[in-house]
Parts: structure tokens; C-alpha cells; sequence
């Protein structure tokens, strides 16, 4: 997936974005928890046209017949849901409709730390806006990483309630 990314700049914006359509099966009935939210962080967060499919932000998980006209009567999986809404906020936010995308690199935490290759790191810039740096784990287990941020570029604020330090 990194490797679709470093793809130039012309590619990234001509590119369709989805992760479900009429011919595949649902994404929610595909993707573990987790690595759905992931994958939808990953696809809709970078350049391109952005597809989402009937049903995707519910969290559909039957495929259907486009002929059929109809489909199943499903629940909503209102944290999947959640987590569209809030993934649509940060993809109409103004960094992520004109500003300026690049693929970030990673570096091992520490000599012989192979997690580095698990995450997948990005970044909106607009000059009147604050960085969006977006970084994706995606591998099931636990990783590490440093994430070469373009300092000379980018200034940031890291703003934490001193009662989560006791958590």
C-alpha cells in the first residue's frame, strides 16, 4: 500500500478512492474491526475522487444485487457510523481539499525494530491551516515507529489534561 502511495503527485489526484462498490463484498463483512476504520482513514484521507457505497456508513454487510431493487433490512453498527462522520469532518476539512499532500516517512524506533513497515503516515499542509498529520498502524499487532516530520515546515502543539497522566 505505501508503495501505491509514492506514486507522483498527477497519479494520487487522478485516482478513484474506495473501499466497497456494487461489485464487491461489503467492506464492514470483509475488514476485521479496526482494520476497517483503518483501511477508511488510509483510502478517503489521501488525493483523489472518494467513493463511499450505499449503506457502507451503517455498516452494511450483505452484498446485494444492484438488480434486485431492494436489500435486507440490516442494524446500524453505530460505531462504525461514529467513525464516518468523523472521518467525513477531517476530509472536508480545508488542508484536505486544496491543501498540499505528502506521504511521510518512518524510521525504526530502535536498531532491529522491523514495526516501522507497519505504519503508513501522511500529511495535508495549507497555509493558513494547522498540519494534518494522519498516522495508520496497520498491522495487527503492536508497533513503533519515529515519523519524519518536515520540521522546517511544519510547527505543532502537543496539549494534554495533566489528569490523563495518571490514567
Amino acid at each position: 500500500m505505501r508503495d501505491h502511495f509514492r506514486a507522483d503527485k498527477e497519479f494520487q489526484h487522478k485516482s478513484a478512492r474506495f473501499l466497497e462498490n456494487h461489485d464487491e463484498s461489503r467492506a464492514a463483512g470483509t475488514f476485521p474491526p479496526g482494520m476497517h476504520q483503518a483501511a477508511g482513514v488510509l483510502t478517503y484521507l489521501c488525493p483523489g475522487l472518494r467513493f463511499f457505497h450505499d449503506g457502507q456508513f451503517e455498516g452494511q454487510t450483505k452484498k446485494t444485487s444492484v438488480h434486485t431493487g431492494r436489500r435486507p433490512i440490516e442494524a446500524v453498527d453505530s460505531c462504525l457510523h461514529d467513525f464516518y462522520i468523523r472521518l467525513l469532518n477531517c476530509a472536508h476539512l480545508p488542508q484536505t481539499q486544496d491543501g498540499e499532500w505528502r506521504l511521510l516517512n518512518c524510521a525504526a524506533a530502535w536498531d532491529g525494530n522491523w514495526t516501522s513497515d507497519c505504519f503508513i503516515c501522511l500529511a495535508w499542509q495549507k497555509s493558513e491551516c494547522p498540519p494534518l498529520v494522519v498516522i495508520v498502524n496497520y498491522a495487527p499487532n503492536h508497533s513503533q515507529c519515529h515519523v519524519q516530520l518536515p520540521l522546517n515546515e511544519f510547527s505543532s502543539v502537543y496539549e494534554r489534561d495533566g489528569d490523563e497522566l495518571f490514567h
